[in-house]
């Protein structure tokens, strides 16, 4: 019987960025329908690769080096549903990481259950960007994208509440903080579909937001641990500028992340 990390090293190993989200999906009803019936599918053992596989293109830039994007024009809402596109697939791979990175901690089935379904649904969001792309004569890989977004993964492979503070509570609660000015281009420019995608999106993010935040409270309180103060500290330890505001407070809220968790992280140290 395949386990649960198998499938998740299997993703990370897919290149194709269709095949990827395809499996991803795939493998996630699979565990969900084995939950159902009472049989959860063993989570097993299985080695991540440090980097997941990639399509050839696009082209992997370090992020200085991406062109800047002027959203007001035709050909800059392509490169920033270019630039979604990159991250939903980056998050699927985050999230099959993080199922499969940590076997030696000891975690209830419902983690899994929540990371497999933030990958399944970033799997979805991938694959709706694409069709916003394809509305456009464009698709994913027709121009470049930046390469910093698995450093995250590569500077917290070793701890787990690292990963769980850097990926959920810091990059994905970004993306609640400027998809709804995103949603505001796209409405401007009378394109209702993606709109349409990137609602789904911000509503989904929410909860991937707040796994992130209740399992990082879990293992704080497991170890007894005070969550605000450890939080902090491995920000700044692994996380490499200061927080930007503003700050979606009422999504953040909502995905259980208090002020007092992101506003000290707006200054250097």
């Amino acid at each position: 019987m395949t386990s649960l990390r198998e499938m998740a090293v299997e993703v990370l190993s897919t290149a194709d960025g269709h095949a990827k989200p395809a499996l991803s999906r795939q493998h996630a009803a699979t565990w969900f329908a084995a939950r159902k019936a009472g049989q959860p599918l063993p989570l097993g053992k299985a080695s991540p690769p440090d980097w997941p596989a990639r399509p050839v293109k696009p082209e992997l830039l370090d992020p200085r080096d991406v062109p800047k994007r002027k959203p007001g024009s035709p050909q800059g809402r392509i490169a920033l549903l270019h630039a979604i596109a990159h991250i939903e697939l980056n998050a699927v791979d985050l999230h099959w990481d993080m199922v499969a990175r940590f076997p030696d901690i000891d975690m209830p089935l419902g983690f899994f259950d929540d990371w497999a379904k933030a990958a399944d649904e970033e799997s979805k969001h991938f694959n709706l960007m694409c069709d916003c792309l394809a509305a456009q004569d464009s698709h994913y890989g027709a121009m470049p994208a930046h390469a910093g977004m698995w450093r995250a993964a590569e500077d917290t492979r070793g701890d787990i509440l690292a990963r769980l503070a850097v990926v959920p509570m810091v990059l994905e609660a970004r993306g609640l903080d400027v998809t709804p000015g995103m949603i505001e281009i796209f409405r401007r420019a009378k394109d209702a579909q993606t709109v349409a995608a990137l609602e789904v999106i911000y509503s989904e993010e929410v909860g991937h937001v707040a796994y992130g935040s209740k399992w990082f409270n879990f293992l704080c309180g497991r170890d007894g641990l005070d969550p605000q103060p450890v939080f902090l500290d491995l920000v700044r330890r692994h996380f490499h500028s200061p927080l930007k505001p503003p700050f979606n407070e009422e999504k953040r809220a909502q995905a259980g992340l208090p002020p007092d968790f992101y506003w000290p992280l707006t200054e250097p140290v």
